[in-house]
C-alpha cells in the first residue's frame, strides 16, 4: 500500500502566546494518534509540530489514502438467544446475520466463546478500511475538542447566521495528502491548499502550497515565516546571544519568558535598546520584572551579572531601518521605569517600622484573621524556634524580622508588583538602617519558593521561614482549607516540601511534632486540629521527595512507618536501609522481623522484652539470647552516635541465631511462663532491629 506523507493546518487570529506550545504539541499528537488508532499512520510514522501565534499545524509521515481492511469478531447475541435448542437459528439471529449482509448459510461458521458469565456468538468479518477523507475528518474533529482550551470564544461565520466555539477565529483550514487536498472541514471552514504568511512581509499572498513537505519551506521563504515553535525559539535565542555579544553583553536566563515571545512573533527581529541610567537607582528586581512582565523585552547584564541600562527586544518586523522601532520602544518603556523609580522613592519616606499598625487592616484570611494577626503568631513561632536553636540571641532577631516580613505588603511597589514581596522588604530594612541579618531574613523568608529554589541564607531567616511555613500550614489545616487532587490554591504542598528541605538540608535539631506542637499553640482557640492529618500530609510531601531521589518505595517506607520525628536524620536513615538492603541477610531477617511482628500483634496487651534465661530449654533460644547480648550494645552505640548503617549492619549478624530460633523453638508454649519468656525474647529483638526503620517492609 503507497504511503504520502499529510500536513494539516488551521490559520487562525493571534493565539494566546504562553498556550501556544501547548495547543501545537496536543492539536499534533492527538491528530497523529488517531491517525495511528485508525491504521491510516504507519506505526513508524512520525509527527511534527508547527505553531506559530497565527497557525496550528502537523506534519505526519507515512500516510495511506485507505487503511488495511481488517478481519474481527463480531458479537452477535448470546447463544441461548441465536440458537434453539435444537442448534437451529432462531429469526432473532437470522434478522442479525442479514444486517451484516450475510444470510443462514453463515450459521454454521459462528464461534461459540464465553463471554462473561454467559455463552455468545460471534462471527468473523472483514472490516474495510477507513478512507483517508473520513479518518481525518474523525481525527480533526478529536483534535480540535481535546485543545487544552481554558476559555473559548463565539464567534459568527460569513453567512451571519451559524456560529462556532473556539480559542480564536480560524480563517483557512489546509489538509494536504502529498500534493492532493483531503476534503475536510472544521470551524465552518472547507479544506483547500492555500495559507496566508506574515501580515506585512510576507512575499505571496495567498502562499499556495505546492505539498505536504514544502509547507515549512513556503512558509518561511514565501511567507516570511518560522512555522516550527522549536525553530523559531532557537533562532530567536541565535539572535539574542549574537546582538548581546557585539554589545559584549549578555541577556538574562529566563526560559518563560523565551517561550512567550516565542509564542508572539512569527519572524523574530532582535533589536537594542536602552534607557537613561538613572533608572538604575531602582532596585534590579523591580526594572528587570517590569522589563519581563509588562514589555516583554530581555535584560542585558555585564560579565558580573549586575543589570545595565540596555536591554533587548524581539520585534515582528525587519525594517531596513529600525530606528523607528527602537525609538518606539525606547519611549514605551521609559514611563515603566518611571513609575517603578517613584514606588522605590515614595516607599523609602516610611520605615518599615512604621507600617506595622497597618497590617491589621489587611484581611489575611476571613477565619484566621488579619495580617497583623498573622504576624504576631510568626513572631511567637520564630521566637520558640529561634530559642530552641540558638537561645535568646537568635530568637530575638528572628522575632524582630518576622514582624517585619509582611510589612513590604503595604509598599506601592510590592503593590504594583506582588511577585517581589520580600524583595523589596529586604531593600527597605536596609534602607532603614537594620542589620543584614535581619534585611536578608525578610527578603528570604518566603524561600524556597519553587522546586529547586535556593534556602535561605542565613540563622535568623531559616527561622522566620520556617515559622512562616508552619503558622500557613498549621493555620489552613486546622479550618479545613486543605489540597484536594491537583487543586492547592494556597500552595501548601509547597510550604510543606520548603519546611523538608529546610529541616533536611541544613540539619536542623527540630522534631516535627515540636513544631507543629509550638505553631498550634500560637492559634489559641482560632483553629480545631487534626492530629494526624498535618503530619501525614508532610509525610507524604517527605515520602515523594524521597522517591525522586532514587530510593525504592520499600525503602522510603520501612524509614517513614516509625514516623521518626527528627527529619534531619531521615537522608542517614534512608541510606542505611538502602546498604542494608543488599547485604545477603537482608531478605531473611526482613521476612523474620514480619514474621516476629506478627506474632506480637497477635498477643493480648502488650509484651515486655523483659526476659528469664532460667526459663530457657532449647538451644536456640539460648543461641538467640546470647546474639542479642553480643549485637545490642555494638548497635545501640552506633545508633546512638548517629551511624545507623553501622548499626543495622550489627544486625545483620543476627540472621543464623533468628533462623534457628524459628526453625527449632515453639514459641506460644503451653506453659505461660515459658510462653511469656520466649514472647519477651521477641519483643527485643523486634525493638532491637526497628530502631532505624521498621525492616519488616523491605520483605517481599
Amino acid at each position: 500500500m503507497t504511503t504520502k506523507n499529510l500536513l494539516v493546518e488551521l490559520f487562525v487570529e493571534e493565539l494566546p502566546p504562553k498556550a501556544l506550545k501547548k495547543f501545537g504539541e496536543a492539536f499534533a499528537t492527538a491528530l497523529f494518534e488517531s491517525l495511528k488508532a485508525q491504521g491510516l499512520a504507519a506505526t513508524d510514522a512520525a509527527v511534527t509540530p508547527y505553531a506559530s501565534p497565527r497557525r496550528l499545524a502537523a506534519h505526519i509521515t507515512q500516510v495511506a489514502t485507505r487503511a488495511a481492511d481488517k478481519q474481527v469478531a463480531q458479537k452477535l447475541m448470546p447463544a441461548s438467544v441465536g440458537l434453539d435448542a435444537n442448534g437451529q437459528a432462531t429469526p432473532a439471529l437470522i434478522k442479525k446475520l442479514a444486517a451484516l449482509g450475510t444470510d443462514e448459510s453463515a450459521v454454521a461458521g459462528l464461534k461459540r466463546e464465553q463471554d462473561g458469565k454467559a455463552e455468545a456468538l460471534f462471527l468473523d468479518i472483514v472490516m474495510p478500511g477507513a478512507q483517508l477523507a473520513d479518518g481525518l475528518q474523525k481525527a480533526l474533529d478529536e483534535a480540535l475538542a481535546k485543545l487544552p482550551i481554558p476559555k473559548v470564544m463565539t464567534y459568527q461565520l460569513d453567512d451571519g447566521w451559524s456560529s462556532v466555539n473556539f480559542v480564536r477565529p480560524a480563517h483557512g483550514l489546509v489538509a494536504l495528502h502529498g500534493g492532493d487536498v483531503v476534503p475536510v472541514h472544521a470551524l465552518g471552514l472547507a479544506s483547500c491548499n492555500m495559507t496566508q504568511g506574515h501580515r506585512f512581509e510576507s512575499a505571496k499572498h495567498p502562499v499556495i502550497l505546492k505539498s505536504a513537505d514544502s509547507y515549512a519551506h513556503q512558509l518561511e521563504h514565501d511567507g516570511a515565516v518560522i512555522a516550527g515553535f522549536e525553530a523559531r525559539r532557537a533562532e530567536i535565542v541565535r539572535q539574542l546571544d549574537s546582538v548581546a555579544e557585539s554589545l559584549g553583553l549578555k541577556p538574562i536566563d529566563d526560559e518563560t519568558l523565551l517561550d512567550e515571545v516565542t509564542g508572539l512573533v512569527e519572524r523574530p527581529n532582535v533589536l537594542p535598546g536602552q534607557f537613561e541610567e538613572i533608572y538604575l537607582e531602582v532596585p534590579a528586581e523591580c526594572l528587570i520584572l517590569t522589563m519581563k512582565a509588562n514589555q516583554k523585552y530581555f535584560p542585558l547584564l555585564d560579565a558580573s551579572n549586575k543589570l545595565t541600562n540596555k536591554f533587548l527586544l524581539v520585534a515582528n518586523i525587519s525594517p531596513q531601518d529600525p530606528s523607528a522601532v527602537i525609538g518606539g520602544n525606547e519611549r514605551v518603556v521609559r514611563p515603566r521605569l518611571a513609575d517603578a523609580k517613584f514606588f522605590y522613592d515614595q516607599d523609602r519616606k516610611k520605615t518599615l517600622d512604621s507600617r506595622i499598625d497597618g497590617l491589621d487592616k489587611v484581611v489575611y484570611h476571613n477565619k484566621l484573621g488579619t495580617q497583623g494577626e498573622r504576624s504576631k503568631r510568626v513572631c511567637a513561632i520564630a521566637r520558640a524556634i529561634g530559642e530552641r536553636l540558638g537561645g535568646e540571641s537568635l530568637a530575638a532577631s528572628a522575632a524582630s524580622a518576622a514582624q517585619l516580613a509582611k510589612t513590604d505588603l503595604l509598599t506601592d511597589m510590592v503593590g504594583e508588583f506582588p511577585e517581589l514581596q520580600g524583595i523589596m522588604g529586604g531593600y527597605y530594612a536596609r534602607n532603614d538602617g537594620l542589620s543584614n541579618d535581619i534585611a536578608d531574613a525578610i527578603e528570604d523568608h518566603y524561600k524556597p519558593r519553587f522546586a529547586g529554589d535556593s534556602l535561605p541564607r542565613n540563622q535568623t531567616a531559616i527561622v522566620v521561614a520556617l515559622a512562616d511555613k508552619l503558622e500557613t500550614l498549621v493555620g489552613l489545616f486546622g479550618i479545613g482549607q486543605t489540597p484536594t487532587g491537583d487543586k492547592d490554591p494556597f500552595g501548601l504542598r509547597r510550604h510543606a516540601l520548603g519546611v523538608i528541605r529546610m529541616l533536611t538540608e541544613r540539619a536542623l535539631p527540630l522534631p516535627l511534632d515540636l513544631l507543629l506542637d509550638v505553631s498550634t499553640q500560637a492559634f489559641s482557640d482560632k483553629i480545631n486540629v487534626n492530629g494526624t492529618a498535618l503530619p501525614d500530609f508532610i509525610f507524604e510531601r517527605l515520602a515523594g521527595s524521597l522517591r525522586d531521589q532514587g530510593y525504592t518505595p520499600q525503602q522510603v517506607d520501612a524509614v517513614l512507618a516509625p514516623r521518626p520525628q527528627l527529619l534531619a536524620d531521615i537522608g542517614k536513615r534512608v541510606e542505611a536501609v538502602r546498604a542494608f538492603s543488599v547485604l545477603p541477610e537482608a531478605e531473611s531477617l526482613s521476612a523474620a522481623n514480619k514474621r516476629i511482628g506478627n506474632i506480637l500483634k497477635k498477643v493480648e496487651g502488650s509484651v515486655k522484652a523483659s526476659i528469664n534465661s532460667a526459663l530457657f530449654q532449647e538451644a536456640a533460644e539460648t543461641a538467640l539470647h546470647e546474639a542479642l547480648l553480643r549485637t545490642v550494645p555494638a548497635a545501640d552505640k552506633a545508633f546512638d552516635s548517629g551511624d545507623y548503617t553501622a548499626s543495622l549492619r550489627e544486625l545483620a549478624t543476627l540472621r543464623m541465631p533468628v533462623d534457628a530460633f524459628f526453625d527449632h523453638v515453639m514459641v506460644n508454649a503451653d506453659d505461660p511462663a515459658l510462653r511469656l519468656n520466649r514472647l519477651g525474647l521477641l519483643a527485643m529483638l523486634h525493638q532491637t532491629m526497628n530502631r532505624v526503620a521498621d525492616l519488616s517492609r523491605l520483605a517481599s
